[in-house]
């Protein structure tokens, strides 16, 4: 594999204190060890090839999932839970600019479905993921970053003056907020398990520990090695998101830019401490930063506290950001500042240049497909864009809107592309002091 950080990134060591590891056991899938020819092969075990593995097998395919660690071991099994709108970095003004206003308000429809499908699958499958919350508010770190909520006064959901906050649940640390109805928190582990659960009883090979290390063509499709054993394919899905590779398929190369996160969760909070920082609601929230906090209180009263992660990694990075989350908790939490981290762990999201998510074909591939770039909310849209991906497979209407089947363009310097985030950081630093 040719990966664009250090290995340190793609180790144990960075998920190793994951609070999600410690409330459902791994289930156990067996290492490719033999050749196999199934339908369609999908390369990755997280939301997305999850997601397509389960819709493809519901509609008669014969499916393989290759997962190149344990199941989840990567960007799903420890993100910070939030089903939420997103998937885009790209603001309304800029999305009508680029796509048009058809396309931006398809994809503003494309949001809300997603978390509509997480929910419906939740359901239908009968998977307890300890969800909570009725949609998701955004606090404002400042007066002005406030005058921007208000701006949305007349959208589809709730704004909250500052003297609103403490009887809602947020205590008294903010310049106000918004609620939008969509979305709830959840154990991601637990969905994914579930998911994964409900796809292998419609007959999908599951399969860990099994890196693909090359994709040939065939005379019949596609050809994918592993270590010890192959699948021959008619069509096969990428789905590997920030932990791609450069070369699986050579089209992946520079079109997607992993970032890391960081999340913490508290000891089990009690009633006294909660009431002194005026904490006491279970709806998730993330502030108005550019480079965001989010949070959440979960049912077994931890507090989730996350952030963007560092932009390098190794075990002096990872111990540098973990002191930052800490300390910001501390800042905007301080009634909590002797209240101890019990688990801090980081994993990477997925960026595109053009800010918005894919799903589509991989140009000069027939039969090969990929969804990935979901900007840190890859819960409902990698579960979307997976089964977007299923319905291009099958020959279904996908109803994609325009903005996610644009072909990714690819980052400046290749490999060394990486050196386009410290800047970006830096100036959206500079802008959150506003």
């Amino acid at each position: 594999m040719k990966r664009i950080f250090s290995d340190y990134a793609y180790g144990p060591e960075p998920r190793a204190a994951c609070w999600w590891d410690e409330t459902i056991a791994a289930p156990e899938w067996p290492v490719l060890s033999e050749d196999l020819s199934v339908d369609v092969a999908i390369i990755g075990g997280g939301f997305t090839g999850i997601s397509a593995a389960l819709h493809l097998a519901q509609n008669g395919a014969s499916v393989a999932v290759l997962e190149a660690e344990t199941p989840g071991w990567g960007a799903s099994g420890r993100n910070g839970g939030f089903c939420c709108l997103g998937g885009a970095k790209l603001d309304q003004a800029r999305m009508v600019i680029r796509f048009g206003a058809d396309a931006a308000q398809s994809y503003d429809k494309a949001e809300v479905e997603a978390v509509d499908l997480v929910a419906n699958l939740l359901s239908t499958h009968r998977i307890d993921a300890d969800t909570h919350s009725n949609g998701e508010t955004q606090l404002a770190h400042s007066r002005r970053a406030m005058e921007r909520l208000r701006r949305l006064e007349d959208e589809q959901g709730t704004l909250h003056e500052p003297k609103d906050l403490p009887s809602l649940g947020f205590g008294d640390g903010f310049y106000g907020g918004y609620t939008l109805p969509v979305g709830f928190g959840l154990n991601p582990r637990k969905y994914l398990f579930g998911l994964a659960a409900a796809a292998a009883a419609h007959g999908v090979r599951l399969f860990q520990n099994s890196a693909v290390s090359n994709i040939g063509r065939i005379k019949s499709g596609y050809e994918l090695v592993t270590s010890q054993g192959r699948i021959r394919s008619d069509q096969v899905l990428v789905c590997t998101n920030g932990y791609s590779s450069e070369d699986i398929p050579d089209w992946m190369a520079a079109r997607y830019m992993p970032a890391q996160s960081t999340v913490m969760v508290t000891r089990p909070l009690s009633d006294a401490e909660l009431h002194a920082q005026g904490w006491t609601t279970d709806q998730m929230a993330y502030d108005t930063r550019n480079l965001l906090h989010y949070f959440r209180l979960m049912p077994d009263r931890r507090f989730l506290f996350g952030m963007r992660g560092g932009l390098f990694a190794s075990p002096s990075a990872e111990a540098a950001i973990q002191r930052k989350l800490a300390a910001d908790f501390q800042r905007m939490f301080p009634a909590w500042r002797q209240v101890e981290a019990t688990h801090v762990w980081s994993g990477m999201v997925c960026l595109s240049r053009d800010l918005v998510p894919f799903a589509g074909p991989v140009s000069g591939q027939p039969g090969m497909f990929a969804g990935f770039a979901y900007h840190g909310n890859g819960v409902a849209m990698g579960t979307y864009c997976g089964r977007a991906l299923a319905r291009l497979v099958l020959g279904q209407s996908s109803n994609l809107p325009t903005p996610i089947t644009h072909t990714p363009h690819r980052f400046p310097f290749g490999r060394w592309r990486r050196v386009l985030m410290p800047p970006v950081y830096a100036l959206l630093a500079l802008a959150d002091l506003g």
